[in-house]
């Protein structure tokens, strides 16, 4: 029996979930289905650039499991191309990641960026580089009498 599968971290939703040819109805048709975590392990392998053991890493899922997750979303969009299929993006087991949010000591500007860029070296309005991330506070002292 094999093991369930588990959640893979996204980015976020692709901005359209439907391709097809050009001048061929939908309805004559065949329809390749991708899944938005194979749809996502393209997103990071080929257009991002990342080796496969950092992308592995922001979806979440092991060398090996991103190998295997990258090679289907590959032969489902070349399938689609060479044989004139349209192609769906739907479904998966997936979390969407939440972008992390940050804010200037400075002049209290806040702003968010994607799960997984990098992190910001200055304030985007001030250029102040006394940035945290938005919610964390410093530790508080413990013990102590009061």
């Amino acid at each position: 029996m094999p093991r369930p599968i588990g959640c893979r971290k996204v980015h976020g939703e692709p901005p359209s979930s439907f391709f097809k040819p050009r001048g061929i109805p939908l309805s004559a048709l065949e329809v390749v289905t991708m899944t938005v975590d194979e749809f996502e392990a393209i997103r990071l392998a080929d257009l991002a650039g990342l080796y496969q053991e950092e992308a592995a890493g922001r979806m979440g899922v092991s060398r090996q499991t991103f190998g295997r997750i990258v090679e289907s979303g590959r032969r489902k969009i070349a399938e689609a191309l060479v044989h004139a299929k349209a192609l769906e993006i739907q479904g998966g087991e997936i979390k969407l990641a939440r972008p992390r949010e940050f804010q200037c000591s400075d002049c209290g500007q806040r702003w968010r960026i994607p799960f997984g860029a990098a992190r910001p070296v200055g304030c985007l309005k001030c250029k102040g580089r006394n940035i945290e991330r938005a919610g964390s506070s410093p530790a508080k002292p413990q013990g102590g009498n009061s």
